[in-house]
Parts: C-alpha cells; sequence; structure tokens
C-alpha cells in the first residue's frame, strides 16, 4: 500500500482530493492557521477509498495544507471545544470575481462548514502515517 502525496493547483485537481477525503474525520484541535505564512493545515485520519474495494476498510493520518490563506472562517463549529470530532464530506471551490481568487470551503457533516479565502487554489494532501483497520465503513444512502 503506498502513501497518497497529490496536489491541486485548480479546480479538478481539488475534486480528486475532495473525493480522497470524504469521510475524513478529525478534532477542532487538529486544525491549524498559520497567518503569518498564509497557511492552514488539517490533520485528518481519512477513510482510504482508492484501495477499499473489497478488501480490509483501513484508514491513514493525513495532512491537508491550504496555501496562500488570507483569512479563515467556520460555520457551526465550536472552537474552543478542540476535541470535537467532525467530519468531513467534501472540499469544493467557489471562484471571486477576480481570478484566480476564490474561497475553499470544507464541508462538514451537521451543516457545518470551514470557509478560506484564498488567492489562488494551491492545496497539499498527504499521508504521514500508516494506516490501521476499522470496522466502520462510512456509507451514504441514497435518494430520500
Amino acid at each position: 500500500m503506498s502513501s497518497l502525496k497529490l496536489i491541486a493547483l485548480d479546480e479538478t485537481d481539488l475534486a480528486v482530493i475532495s473525493a480522497c477525503l470524504q469521510d475524513a474525520v478529525f478534532k477542532t484541535g487538529d486544525a491549524d492557521f498559520h497567518g503569518k505564512e498564509r497557511t492552514f493545515t488539517l490533520e485528518t485520519n481519512r477513510f482510504v477509498w482508492e484501495e477499499n474495494e473489497d478488501k480490509t476498510n483501513e484508514r491513514r493520518r493525513s495532512v491537508l495544507a491550504l496555501k496562500q490563506v488570507g483569512a479563515v472562517r467556520s460555520r457551526g463549529i465550536n472552537l474552543k471545544d478542540t476535541d470535537a470530532v467532525h467530519a468531513l464530506l467534501a472540499v469544493r471551490f467557489a471562484p471571486a470575481e477576480e481570478a484566480p481568487a476564490g474561497a475553499i470551503e470544507l464541508v462538514l457533516s451537521g451543516g457545518a462548514v470551514i470557509r478560506l479565502e484564498v488567492d489562488c487554489i494551491e492545496v497539499q494532501l498527504t499521508d504521514v502515517g500508516g494506516g490501521w483497520e476499522t470496522n466502520f465503513r462510512p456509507r451514504h444512502p441514497v435518494g430520500g
């Protein structure tokens, strides 16, 4: 099993990273904005979808790093509760009027969102540890 190392410089690349991070879990305290470096990092336990067809369910420790970040805002998250666990559903880009700037949104379960104002898309996803087996496989009901 190989470690994942991805870079996104446009919306198409970002969609790949979003798919790899679907159902990743993290604690509020695993998110950090380094204002001087204009970098936002998020340590996650991501579900390994890419190697998971009929195999053991696995999670890996991964770091999502977003660069060229000017501001970070959140909705639906108690920032003081650093042990609260969140599930990441999607990473999406909303372009600003003046390209290539915009906002990258980390869409979380329960309606929570982390919104990062960026000068451009510059995102890295890297596995930083080995995998471990999990009995839980995320499910998403279809229809409603």
